[in-house]
């Protein structure tokens, strides 16, 4: 009976290793220059194990999150380190001057992965975000488990950015911002008289960005078609999918 009661501790602590206390998540970039994901930790949850590294052309990582993570991802382009040392990049800057963003979030335009781990009724919480704008094709992929849905926003927006949201390095457009980053008005930013989902409304803007990624959240209450579940999933991250 003991050996019984020993091999039942057993089962049921790697049932809670690998199903219930963490998550791990790959990162694959199928873009054909390097790309450096950030990630910034919600408040008062378990930290991510990093919060930035670098991922060649064609390269994937794979990161265990612990459990109840809750955070958002990005990738970073043009990146590059001057003369002092001080790292930058054109898209999706943290401003730490590192390769680790070290709490912060990503300059935007850049295009978001959100996620809450183990959140509500034990299921995760998913979604891609263009409320910041974009920068970067992305997708979500969870595996291992069946019923699940990937959701992506995989168009060039940048190649179909009205000319009023465009980002622009040396004349190459680099990002597409959001109407409430390049117009800072309340109707926008769904701020102000306008920060109820009976208020802001969807603008002719955020139907552009809604067009070209339709699951993707495209303004702040754009919850409906946007936020995904699933459960006990390990989850792939690509860039450019």
């Amino acid at each position: 009976m003991a050996n019984a009661s020993l091999l039942f501790a057993i089962f049921f602590a790697a049932l809670l290793v690998h199903g219930g206390l963490s998550t791990t998540f790959t990162f694959q970039n199928n873009c054909p220059n390097t790309v450096w994901p950030g990630i910034q930790n919600n408040p008062n949850v378990p930290a991510f194990p990093q919060t930035g590294f670098e991922l060649g052309a064609s390269a994937s990582n794979s990161i265990t999150a612990p459990s109840n993570w809750a955070g958002r991802m990005w990738g970073r382009t043009g990146c590059s380190t001057d003369a002092s040392g001080r790292f930058t990049c054109q898209t999706g800057d943290c401003g730490t001057g590192q390769v680790a963003c070290n709490g912060n979030g990503g300059a935007p335009p850049a295009s978001l992965l959100e996620f809450t781990l183990q959140g509500d009724g034990g299921k995760d919480f998913y979604d891609v975000s263009l409320v910041d704008g974009f920068n970067l094709p992305v997708s979500i992929a969870p595996q291992g488990v069946s019923g699940c849905t990937t959701t992506s926003c995989s168009a060039n927006i940048n190649s179909q950015c009205p000319a009023v949201l465009q980002l622009t390095v040396s004349g190459a457009v680099v990002g597409c911002k959001s109407a409430c980053l390049a117009f800072n008005q309340d109707q926008y930013c769904c701020t102000g008289p306008y920060n109820t989902s009976q208020t802001c409304k969807p603008t002719s803007y955020s139907e552009f960005f809604k067009s070209e990624c339709p699951q993707a959240y495209s303004y702040a209450f754009d919850d409906s078609s946007s936020t995904f579940t699933c459960t006990g999933a390990n989850y792939l991250i690509t860039f450019c999918p």
